[in-house]
């Protein structure tokens, strides 16, 4: 038994596409909450429904456990919490009910709940965290747990029901405190003024590993991928204005912790559980100038060079050094917001990158023998089958060595939601990764983009397979089983595309209302405006 149960809802089984591809990461945001717990002396359990295979299994622990309080808890360093994907917000709801019924008082934070606290609160929470949570979360446990006579109108960061039941534990709403004012709204939810975000991330404790079942975690990833993957974090948030990328987290505000920490933690998980790769989890890893050049230093230094993926952004990585130090620290593949190989739908984006630094990163990279990925992203409001072939032509000369496919979804918050509010109907979301709707009035169909999908990643298999079997080629020695199986994909794909293309230009031709035209200080062929560049 635990006074504290903490979870998340976000359900591998629940999202097809990565269910296949079967790459589980334990929630480190919820490990962090954990451990931060636990050092004010709370008992606290974990449940891990990464791995699980219903929400019922989340009501078998907590008959087990009997806790006191429930904690949904949502990683805020996995993209797939942050989509807001509607099957885990129905997994959330769900769960939040059956603890509510055991008698829980029920706390629920993450991407989605800061953005829709209410729908929260009227299905099973007790209180959402906005913003950040770990600190709110630490303090209003302290208060459910009698270790204050604190007012919850008092605590920063938190929104519950004006009628509830923490609104029976002190304080009145409407009257100044330390924390601001806590206003109640006229759906009858309170929210108390927004909580700054930790700055002094070295102070924070490891997150609570203990509490996963790492074994189970090894056993899969050694199966399906022949190594075992553990995730890290060295920083939170992001400084950049890209406009359709949603922040209600930490917003433009971001905050890293030094490299020595950084190599610590890695150190010790090399120590305690020997993984044989790391995924960083930033949005962007090495913000600061120098600061990856600082890492891989210590990580010479202390032996704890590990393979690792990570999210770069292609201007910072044209600067001096950085490249060689992530070569020199273990990167084995660094992945790129390329997003689109038009540089007017970049600009449109306020991306702030230039698709010449794009390419340029990625020759870099690979000549200092790290891999590339791309993340790509069609459907921008005013895009057109002249852009979408400039970003097939981006891939096919750049050459990445993988890519990632996804179509422009509004999120609230960002200036791209704002733009196209009024377009969308009654759905918002979209229901797992692998759903690709055009939420708005987009320059082409649903169907379009799915196809899309399909062609992008046929003609992209098929070139670079036709890529290492040339390389097999000239090196008959290094011929193995795999390549093989690669020459079949690539007959495969390549006779597949000529129909693919041709589904493609019959569902373009499909009537569909287009979006208003870019902004004229946004289109390049309308204005000389230059592009903004963000601060780091």
């Amino acid at each position: 038994m635990s006074d504290i149960l903490l979870g998340q809802s976000y359900f591998l089984r629940f999202d097809p596409k990565l269910w296949e591809q079967m790459q589980p990461y334990a929630p480190l945001g919820t490990l962090y909450a954990a451990s931060l717990l636990r050092e004010r002396g709370n008992d606290v359990a974990l449940f891990d429904a990464m791995l699980a295979g219903s929400e019922q299994e989340w009501a078998d622990r907590l008959d087990r456990e009997r806790p006191s309080i429930a904690v949904l808890f949502e990683d805020n360093f996995n993209y797939l919490s942050k989509m807001c994907l509607l099957r885990m917000r129905e997994a959330a709801f769900t769960m939040a009910g059956m603890a509510r019924e055991r008698g829980c008082t029920v706390i629920v934070g993450g991407s989605d709940a800061t953005d829709h606290a209410a729908e929260y609160l009227a299905n099973g929470a007790d209180a959402v965290l906005i913003g950040e949570g770990d600190a709110t979360l630490a303090e209003l446990v302290d208060r459910l747990a009698g270790r204050t006579d604190q007012a919850v109108s008092s605590i920063s960061g938190l929104a519950y029901r004006s009628d509830g039941r923490l609104a029976g534990l002190g304080g009145d709403v409407g009257s100044s405190s330390a924390a601001g004012v806590a206003l109640a709204g006229s759906d009858g939810v309170t929210v108390t003024p927004r909580r700054p975000d930790l700055k002094e991330l070295d102070a924070l404790p490891l997150p609570a590993w203990d509490l996963v079942d790492v074994d189970r975690y090894r056993e899969i990833w050694q199966q399906r991928h022949g190594e075992f993957s553990m995730n890290m974090a060295t920083t939170r948030g992001c400084p950049f204005h890209c406009n359709w990328c949603a922040k209600p987290i930490w917003g433009q505000r971001y905050n890293v912790r030094s490299p020595q920490n950084v190599v610590a933690e890695l150190r010790w998980l090399k120590d305690t559980y020997s993984p044989d790769h790391i995924w960083f989890a930033d949005d962007i890893m090495g913000l600061r100038p120098r600061w990856l050049s600082t890492f891989a230093d210590e990580v010479e230094r202390q032996g704890a060079r590990t393979p690792f993926k990570c999210l770069g952004r292609a201007d910072l990585l044209l600067r001096d050094g950085d490249i060689d130090a992530l070569a020199r620290s273990g990167a084995r593949i660094v992945w790129i917001g390329a997003e689109s190989g038009s540089q007017r739908i970049l600009d449109a984006m306020e991306k702030g990158t230039s698709v010449e630094q794009i390419h340029e990163a990625a020759r870099r990279l690979r000549a200092a023998g790290v891999r590339v990925g791309f993340f790509l992203q069609f459907g921008y409001p005013g895009e057109t089958r002249d852009d979408i072939e400039a970003t097939i032509a981006m891939v096919t000369t750049a050459l990445p060595d993988d890519i990632g496919v996804s179509v422009s979804y509004p999120l609230p918050g960002t200036p791209f939601h704002e733009r196209v509010r009024e377009q969308m109907g009654t759905t918002h979301n979209w229901r797992d990764s692998d759903d690709l709707a055009m939420l708005y009035r987009g320059p082409f169909t649903t169907r379009f983009y799915r196809q899309l999908h399909g062609v992008i990643h046929a003609e992209f298999r098929s070139r670079r397979a036709a890529r290492e079997l040339r390389g097999v080629a000239r090196r008959p020695w290094t011929l193995r089983p795999r390549h093989l199986r690669r020459a079949a994909a690539m007959t495969w794909h390549a006779a597949s595309l000529p129909w693919l293309r041709r589904q493609l230009d019959r569902l373009a031709e499909i009537p569909h209302q287009a979006p208003p035209p870019l902004p004229p200080a946004l289109d390049r062929d309308a204005a000389s405006t230059p592009t903004r560049q963000a601060d780091a």
